[in-house]
């Protein structure tokens, strides 16, 4: 049996998943910015029904942009995360940061009787002023920076809080909806979210919805 026809141009592919997403997806309440961040969002995971999660500051995408162009690094708490951001949109080659890998995290994670990815947010510090944080997969990570935040912690300009599962992810995005600190954020509530979602963030603050993939 023939393989069926099918799109292979990129482009082409492109262009009928957004008008898709745009024709099923409610995006009323977004801004033209915003909304390709959302966009974005749901092209990752393919569910249009996501925008009804999905809450930002109002200033999201100004602060995301404001900072990857004053060369601000990324910081990922895993590496799909990190491997998920686009390079050739990082408009002055900012450095995208994972420590999960550090040799200090396993050590910290046992010292503090917490995980990795919560453990390697103590060696952000350095890296946080200004920054770009994306989470895509540890609510544990999210709750850890909140708590360095409130001890005092520099800010970064971004969090795009996005961890994903069923035991802390929806608690640890309410909480930084219900405070986010002073810093522009963008969450998905509930149990959803994931690696590939909060690269998607990343990119769409780089660079909307062109350069795709």
């Amino acid at each position: 049996m023939a393989v069926p026809d099918h799109v292979r141009d990129p482009s082409e592919i492109y262009r009928q998943s957004f008008a898709t997403i745009r024709a099923e997806a409610d995006l009323g309440r977004f801004s033209a910015p915003l909304a390709d961040v959302v966009i974005r969002l749901i092209h990752a995971c393919g569910m249009t029904d996501l925008a009804g999660d999905i809450v930002a500051s109002a200033d999201l995408v100004e602060a995301g942009r404001a900072a990857l162009m004053a060369g601000a690094p990324v910081i990922c708490d895993v590496e799909m995360v990190r491997h998920g951001v686009i390079a050739r949109l990082m408009p002055k080659a900012n450095p995208v940061i994972c420590l999960l890998g550090d040799p200090r995290v396993a050590d910290l994670a046992t010292a503090k009787a917490t995980t990795r990815s919560a453990a390697q947010v103590d060696l952000w510090s350095e890296h946080m002023a200004g920054a770009v944080i994306a989470i895509g997969n540890a609510p544990t990570a999210l709750f850890r920076l909140l708590e360095l935040i409130d001890a005092g912690a520099p800010r970064p300009a971004v969090i795009l809080g996005l961890p994903v599962g069923f035991v802390g992810a929806a608690e640890s995005k309410d909480e930084l909806i219900a405070n986010p600190r002073g810093v522009s954020y963008l969450a998905v509530r509930g149990r959803r979210g994931g690696s590939a979602m909060a690269s998607a963030a990343v990119n769409a603050l780089a660079a909307g919805l062109e350069g795709h993939g």
